[in-house]
């Protein structure tokens, strides 16, 4: 599981960075809600943990904006402020958990499994942007009513870019979510398959979903 911390103290940070990594799972820490905001909008996390108390943006408008963003991942703030008109802000603002400070490590890590266990459950069969149409189960892709021939890699790269649209996905994001592998920067397995997945998404259409975000990656957005 991908974990993105957003914890402006130092020590806490680790500490809980220690705990995640020895439940198996990768962590990438923010120090305050501005980094924290960035990061969340542009990466594929599983899981959110997110202080609410932060230097330069609060964590409640933090969850705000991603939810007014179409950011569905996983939130789960920590506060010491954890009576019940804090929890109902928090969750009103588009949390999904509420845990006070302080708190036992144990019930960190259960919490942030349930999460996402959670989040599995309620797994789409189906995914669209625009006028582009996937069918998980059935495995078929429709762009305006036509059926589009992917072959199993093209599948999974643009099942990936939909699950993210209107994000910029990083070609490391890529290798290590769609290929599997850590990124080698002399590669060019991503652009032969981004440009194959252009030509049959988006030659014979007017309007072009996949963009090139030059320097940073690619973007899937009507």
């Amino acid at each position: 599981m991908r974990v993105l911390l957003v914890e402006d103290d130092a020590d806490m940070a680790e500490n809980l960075r220690a705990s995640l990594a020895a439940d198996e799972h990768e962590v990438e820490i923010a120090s305050d809600g501005e980094q924290g905001h960035s990061m969340a909008a542009n990466g594929a996390y599983d899981v959110i943990v997110l202080d609410r108390m932060l230097p330069k943006k609060l964590g409640v408008s933090v969850v705000r904006e991603l939810r007014e963003q179409g950011v569905s991942t996983p939130v789960l703030i920590l506060s010491a402020l954890h009576d019940e008109d804090h929890r109902v802000e928090g969750l009103n603002a588009g949390a999904n958990d509420y845990l006070g400070k302080p708190f036992s490590t144990r019930e960190l890590l259960a919490r942030v499994r349930a999460l996402w266990h959670g989040r599995d459950r309620d797994v789409q069969t189906r995914l669209q942007v625009g006028d582009l149409e996937m069918d998980l189960l059935a495995r078929t892709v429709k762009r305006g009513g036509k059926k589009l021939d992917l072959q199993p890699r093209e599948f999974r790269l643009l099942e990936y870019l939909m699950r993210n649209s209107g994000q910029t996905v990083t070609r490391k994001m890529l290798l290590e979510n769609v290929w599997d592998y850590h990124f080698d920067p002399q590669t060019n397995v991503i652009d032969v398959h981004i440009s194959r997945l252009r030509s049959k998404i988006d030659r014979d259409f007017a309007q072009s979903l996949l963009h090139t975000v030059r320097g940073s990656g690619y973007r899937l957005e009507a």
